[in-house]
């Protein structure tokens, strides 16, 4: 957590929307910003020599006057800049491994309209060591409206200052809580000096009949939601003890998981998830709630990394 803040930068004004976001975030833990720039070579067959040490040389001007333009908006941060020509993924999960914190744009130059999360955030969400922040291609101002500010518009220092007084949001399992998640989440909070909701998804159980069918009796549902209630409040005790600073909103919904935190990031400025880390490279992959609010989320979203068990 005490490593520096790395984003992905493409020169696509959604890298530089991330990057501003990652600005505050540095900002506010007091360490450095690094901002890293990939540029894969161009096959030889497709571009001469010349051709090749230009290509590169642009990505480095880039990268340059990027960061000039952020050191001039962000006085007093630290900030670099780092180019490589590996692989944009590549390079970010190598970043990653000294870093408290790798924040990427949910897409770049490539893919399509109406793809929501492009390959190399879909990746480093998945693989990197630290936690990952996803920030969508529109900024919500956090009020909860659909008052967005697209993104062709250029990022400036005032851009996140709305949506960073929304609550921040936790989704949480209160049967098996991991630790590394909570502990983000309750600092972002901290940090910020907003409330803390968490958001804990439950069904009925297996034997019942389905959530919806007139034959579930009112009171046996109301029974089982004061159970999961009570399950949630046992789990958070030792961290509001912890941190009495934080206000800590609990918020127990029937529902399934990746559907409550997709609406809960609606009002949230920012949503934290957990995914488990794996023990296999064929393992390196994201649950289907958190692939399923990735794709969907309408805030920054945090994907915090965590043994599993």
């Amino acid at each position: 957590m005490s490593g520096p803040v790395v984003a992905g930068v493409d020169g696509s004004r959604r890298s530089l929307t991330a990057a501003e976001w990652a600005a505050r975030e540095a900002a506010r833990r007091g360490v450095a910003l690094r901002l890293v720039h990939a540029c894969p070579p161009l096959p030889r067959r497709v571009s001469p020599v010349p051709g090749v040490d230009a290509w590169q040389q642009v990505g480095e001007q880039m990268l340059g006057r990027t960061v000039a333009d952020f050191r001039a908006r962000h006085a007093g941060l630290e900030i670099d800049g780092k180019h490589t020509a590996a692989e944009p993924a590549e390079a970010l999960l190598t970043a990653a491994t000294s870093a408290g914190l790798l924040v990427v744009g949910a897409r770049g130059w490539g893919g399509f309209d109406g793809l929501a999360v492009g390959s190399v955030a879909l990746r480093v969400t998945a693989m990197a060591d630290c936690p990952v922040v996803t920030v969508p291609e529109t900024r919500r101002t956090g009020t909860g409206r659909d008052d967005w500010v697209g993104p062709d518009s250029s990022p400036g220092p005032d851009d996140w200052a709305a949506a960073e007084t929304a609550e921040v949001q936790l989704g949480f399992d209160a049967h098996a809580p991991a630790e590394a998640t909570v502990a983000f989440a309750f600092r972002a909070a901290q940090e910020r000096g907003v409330p803390l909701r968490v958001v804990h998804a439950w069904a009925l159980p297996p034997a019942s009949p389905s959530a919806w069918m007139l034959t579930v009796l009112e009171e046996d549902r109301a029974t089982w939601e004061d159970q999961e209630s009570q399950v949630v409040s046992d789990a958070l005790r030792p961290w509001r003890e912890s941190c009495p600073e934080v206000t800590v909103v609990p918020d127990v919904v029937l529902l399934n998981p990746a559907e409550a935190l997709v609406r809960a990031s609606e009002r949230a400025g920012l949503l934290v998830i957990g995914r488990r880390t794996a023990t296999r490279p064929t393992e390196l992959r994201l649950g289907p709630v958190a692939h399923a609010v990735l794709h969907h989320a309408r805030c920054p979203l945090a994907v915090v990394p965590h043994p599993a068990g």
